[in-house]
């Protein structure tokens, strides 16, 4: 089966002028024009090649790949806006379309907005939405505490950032677990952290528990080793020095650090910690 607006795998059945018409299957022949070809490709071989139809309505493949393939939120910008609606740079060298009935907000030539990327029922043309509500959260939320996910930060609130993950559903990140800068649109690998009864979903940049924690621990006894055995990090650290040097929040670094002066591994002074030598411990 061949899917319109993802990738696939095709045949090359003839080579003609244009380029090359490959085996869509129940689609029929789609044309990859020449441009996209190689003159390496032979009747036969398989291509990997992105299927989309044209402005004049005909399926086509490209080799070129797209920010977002059909089922996916993508931050794409507005690279015109006329009668139809808007048309936003996907990275093919056609323009994506969200007509008018698809926008949240009227969008504006220039600007960013994240979107939805689908298949229009009524014309099989790949069109985007940003009215994300008939789009997530469809199916139950099957995650499990500690799963690393895809987010895509969608709008900054009092509780901290909305994010949109794996293009399937909503979840949050609180403020007070969001240790670095964050930018809308911005696609980052975050942790479920907890799956409510309600189904809302909180979110984590750090992956969760104890096992966190050890991995943390060992790369804080590395870096000891590499700097002479001490570092100079105490409880009134800025949460930013200590995400630069661990990548990861104040308390979790913290947490390791207790861990390890529990098990006389390192020393906690005023002025930082350090490693236990052997004949002290």
């Amino acid at each position: 089966m061949t899917d319109i607006g993802r990738f696939n795998q095709l045949r090359v059945k003839k080579k003609v002028k244009p380029g090359l018409y490959l085996d869509g299957n129940e689609l029929g022949e789609i044309l990859l024009p020449a441009r996209y070809g190689k003159p390496s490709y032979q009747i036969g071989d398989k291509i990997t090649v992105f299927v989309y139809r044209d402005s004049e309505d005909r399926l086509v493949a490209t080799t070129e790949k797209p920010y977002a393939v059909v089922g996916e939120v993508a931050f794409l910008k507005a690279v015109m806006v006329n009668k139809f609606g808007a048309f936003l740079n996907w990275g093919l060298s056609k323009d994506l379309l969200v007509p008018f009935r698809e926008q949240k907000q009227k969008m504006v030539k220039g600007h960013s907005y994240a979107v939805f990327v689908h298949l229009d029922p009524k014309s099989d043309r790949i069109i985007a939405s940003s009215k994300f509500g008939k789009f997530l959260n469809k199916m139950p939320a099957k995650y499990k505490s500690g799963e690393k996910v895809e987010l895509l930060i969608y709008q900054e609130t009092e509780l901290g950032y909305k994010a949109i993950i794996n293009s399937s559903h909503w979840g949050l990140l609180y403020k007070q677990d969001v240790y670095r800068r964050l930018r809308l649109g911005q696609k980052i690998a975050g942790y479920i952290s907890k799956v409510r009864e309600d189904g809302k979903i909180d979110l984590s940049l750090q992956k969760p528990g104890y096992e966190k924690v050890d991995e943390l621990s060992q790369k804080i006894l590395k870096i000891l080793r590499e700097r002479g055995g001490f570092l100079a990090l105490t409880d009134n650290s800025a949460p930013k020095i200590i995400y630069s040097l661990f990548g990861v929040s104040k308390k979790t670094f913290k947490k390791a650090v207790g861990a390890l002066y529990k098990q006389r591994k390192i020393m906690i002074n005023s002025d930082g910690i350090g490693l236990v030598k052997k004949s002290d411990s």
